[in-house]
């Protein structure tokens, strides 16, 4: 097997407000500036779609659904645990294989400096071949999450396409 050549991305920004135009989208750009580093670092070209949602779980699952040619999503927002948060148990459900140990890594290393960190539900996984990350919607918490998932990236992509790689 072999990586794509091009690697699709996509991004979607749940949030009810930013959906609105209530208010910038921060966290969206974010992540396509840590995506982007990470597919250069691994010497891999990419193309990014951004977009922004409600927080809806029928728009979540529709573009999850959509994404079928897509060898990454990342979403930001909708982790928490307030009424409109979603995301968790719309993704949970399409996961073909969970990723738990990232997302516990994350909560553990800055829920000891920040507590409200722990309140993060954010999931990892895959979809096929397809990686997929929920990230908390704030701008440090995408900071925090990515600086962690680049770190793996590249060996999660190996190993979804049956590629050892290991040294």
């Amino acid at each position: 097997m072999t990586l794509p050549e091009k690697f699709k991305v996509l991004v979607i920004t749940l949030s009810d407000r930013a959906h609105s135009g209530g208010y910038a989208d921060l966290s969206g750009p974010a992540v396509v500036k840590y995506v982007r580093y990470a597919m250069k670092s691994a010497g891999w070209k990419c193309e990014i779609k951004k977009i922004i949602l409600p927080d809806d779980a029928v728009a979540l699952r529709a573009a999850l659904t959509d994404a079928t040619d897509v060898d990454l999503i990342i979403t930001t927002g909708g982790t928490g645990i307030g009424p409109r948060d979603i995301t968790p148990e719309v993704v949970t459900p399409v996961l073909t294989k969970e990723i738990p140990g990232i997302m516990e890594q994350i909560r553990v290393k800055y829920g000891t400096k920040n507590p409200k960190a722990l309140l993060s539900r954010g999931v990892a996984g895959a979809i096929g071949n397809t990686l997929v990350y929920t990230l908390p919607g704030s701008v440090k918490a995408v900071h925090e999450y990515m600086a962690e998932i680049v770190k793996t990236m590249e060996h999660a992509f190996y190993m979804l396409h049956g590629i050892d790689n290991h040294k």
